[in-house]
């Protein structure tokens, strides 16, 4: 249902569209970290192992699909707040044709380079057959995947932050069910939740579609508006490859960091992996906070609003500070209990912990660079916020895991703040450059 936000409250504004947002984003932490608690409950280290990897594989492509769906939302953002419905048509149109080629030429790729990926993921042996299995049956459901966030990414261009949020309760609902279905009493294990997944994900789909068809959602396309249109593909990429580049190398970057962990043995590869979902739920804040101020911001950018920008920033600024500041309090406090709920073992248990308390200073963190890259994007400067994350893995987080790792063998907390270290810096670079933009660039 389209939804202006450049009049009224900003505050309000912002709280009633990052809600809707932020309970999407857990219920999607959590379809994922079902598969994870699951599969733990009815299988041993190795299958978590593989489930965890194979997760932060998926998760990767996810992300890099949602970025480049940025242009998408900010094509339609910035359409809708300028009443210019005939451009939010097209772009909607573009983006469909777009994504579809897209998520098939990657099934095709990705199903041939299962066993290769599995291998460049230093995937240790006891778990290499159960992630292949993993990934398999996921790459087959790219095409799903994919049409799931691209709808959620028009619905919130279009100021709609609710719908996405139900179709991916009924995706959640469905996974846990299938996984208990499948690994807790079929014992497929590792192949079994991902078939929950891709099943779910399906499920989903095709209640998105029921809801366009029944409900008035403002979305009124011909057959004209699915033809490639030179302009708008090109600002469809020009806004989302640059997000789409940066979120995959800030994905492969933790991918990195999975990797040495993985070589470092099975045990600190459980404990880095069960640590990357509960970041997850942490980091669903700093999220949403992003998602709100690209979507509101593009809205009042069209509408010429400047300043209503601006706040939107600021707010939410405020909202994912405060969040980090809770979040780092109870970490360093009682990280044991949160990493027990996913395993037993002693050992991965105190490497969890060690890895927790420094890997969540990086929320507080990266909430702030979030903000600031969701402002960037909402005026077209995707580059930005590409720049400073390539900063930010080249020059910290990449190279002090790898330090981290040689220095301190028995222990993964100096891994966890070479990522903190990372945000850090992309936080200077953003201050930086949004002090400048202001000056000599936004009006």
């Amino acid at each position: 249902m389209e939804k202006n936000l450049t009049t009224g409250s900003v505050f309000k504004s912002v709280l009633s569209f990052s809600l809707p947002y932020l309970l999407s984003y857990f219920l999607q932490t959590l379809y994922g970290m079902a598969d994870l608690f699951i599969i733990g409950q009815f299988n041993g280290v190795a299958s978590t192992t593989a489930v965890s990897i194979g997760s932060q594989a998926m998760h990767m492509l996810t992300v890099i699909i949602v970025g480049l769906a940025m242009g998408s939302t900010i094509l339609i953002g910035q359409a809708v707040g300028g009443g210019k419905q005939k451009e939010a048509s097209r772009a909607i149109g573009n983006t469909v044709t777009l994504f579809f080629a897209l998520s098939v030429l990657l099934m095709a790729i990705l199903l041939l380079a299962v066993k290769p990926v599995t291998a460049a993921l230093s995937t240790p042996a006891e778990a290499a057959g159960d992630t292949v299995s993993y990934l398999t049956v996921c790459f087959l459901g790219i095409p799903f995947i994919t049409a799931y966030n691209i709808i959620s990414s028009v619905f919130r261009g279009m100021g709609d932050s609710k719908s996405p949020m139900y179709f991916i309760a009924a995706a959640c609902a469905a996974n846990i069910a299938l996984d208990y279905l499948f690994i807790g009493i079929f014992g497929l294990g590792a192949a079994g939740a991902a078939l929950g997944t891709t099943l779910s994900q399906t499920f989903s789909v095709a209640v998105s579609f029921l809801y366009i068809r029944k409900q008035k959602t403002g979305i009124a396309l011909t057959a004209k508006d699915f033809r490639p249109c030179k302009k708008t593909m090109k600002e469809l990429f020009r806004i989302g490859f640059p997000v789409a580049l940066q979120d995959g190398l800030i994905q492969i970057s933790f991918m990195v960091i999975t990797i040495i962990a993985n070589r470092r043995g099975l045990n600190d590869a459980a404990a880095v992996g069960i640590v990357e979902k509960l970041i997850g739920i942490l980091f669903l804040v700093p999220s949403s906070m992003l998602s709100t101020v690209s979507a509101l911001g593009a809205q009042n950018i069209g509408a010429g609003k400047h300043d209503r920008a601006a706040s939107v920033l600021r707010y939410a600024s405020a909202i994912a500070i405060l969040w980090g500041i809770a979040a780092v309090a109870v970490m360093q406090i009682s990280a044991e209990p949160f990493i027990g709920l996913f395993t037993a073992h002693d050992k991965v248990l105190l490497l969890g912990s060690q890895y927790m308390r420094g890997y969540v200073w990086d929320c507080l963190l990266a909430g702030i660079h979030f903000c600031f890259s969701g402002y960037f994007c909402a005026y077209g400067l995707s580059g930005i916020s590409f720049l400073h994350n390539l900063l930010s893995i080249l020059c910290a987080r990449i190279p002090l895991a790898y330090l981290a790792s040689i220095r301190f063998p028995d222990t993964l907390l100096p891994m966890g703040l070479a990522t903190s270290a990372g945000s850090l810096l992309s936080v200077i670079v953003c201050v930086i450059a949004f002090l400048w933009l202001r000056k000599h660039f936004i009006p």
